[in-house]
């Protein structure tokens, strides 16, 4: 959330201009507060999601690609709030989107995982498996979609369920980069990554066979939580 009201914020002052900007800028930076994040725990050990994500990729993964997600979003923060002009506060959008939006990201799909002997893989109940099957037709078909879009993303990404809160209803869509899914004005229920940091040292460039393993660790528990909070 912080980064979409920040992008609110600075999208507000560019479409200013000139005086008008500089004028404005004293309150918006005195309206700014400054907030630090931290990398969040794994609710589980590094080696839990074996055998189908090694504990190797966990510890890097958590531990050095998402920490310095966290370490850079601090950083280009403090930097905003050093800003004496429109351009300054501005250039730093790209690199509060992209370290934010990884920090949101990780942190959801963190939660979105879960060890087999702690229901990781087991399908949804209640609410969220009935309106699988409403807009899919069944949990094995969105599985399949969400795998297909997946593997088909160029580059790096995400692909994820969402939800479309004003309407109540699931969509399946992928995001670029560390694009958070709030972006695209959705809320996120269950992200899966595609990046290569996210597999590679264990299925090397087959990302297919990651997405088709990845299922068994799903927490569809967490997902179903975020879907009945968001009705």
């Amino acid at each position: 959330m912080a980064v979409t009201v920040l992008k609110a914020g600075l999208g507000r002052v560019a479409s200013l201009g000139g005086a008008a900007v500089n004028r404005l800028l004293p309150a918006f930076q005195a309206n700014r507060a400054f907030q630090t994040y931290s990398l969040p725990d794994l609710p589980y050990d590094y080696g839990a999601l074996e055998p189908y994500i090694s504990g190797e990729i966990m510890r890097l993964h958590h531990g050095k690609h998402h920490q310095s997600y966290v370490t850079n979003f601090n950083k280009a923060l403090e930097q905003l709030q050093s800003q004496k002009d429109a351009q300054g506060i501005v250039s730093l959008q790209s690199a509060i989107n992209f370290n934010g939006g990884g920090h949101i990201n990780h942190s959801i799909f963190w939660k979105n995982l879960a060890p087999t002997k702690e229901g990781g893989g087991e399908p949804p109940v209640s609410v969220l498996a009935s309106a699988i099957d409403d807009e899919f037709g069944s949990l094995d078909n969105l599985k399949s979609i969400m795998s297909t879009l997946g593997a088909a993303v160029q580059g790096s990404g995400w692909v994820w369920l969402g939800l479309k809160k004003d309407l109540k209803r699931l969509t399946v869509v992928t995001t670029a980069n560390q694009d958070p899914l709030v972006s695209k004005g959705l809320v996120p229920l269950l992200g899966i990554d595609v990046w290569e940091h996210a597999y590679y040292l264990q299925y090397k460039n087959v990302r297919p066979d990651y997405l088709k393993n990845i299922w068994n660790v799903v927490n569809w528990k967490d997902a179903e939580t975020r879907y009945k909070e968001n009705l």
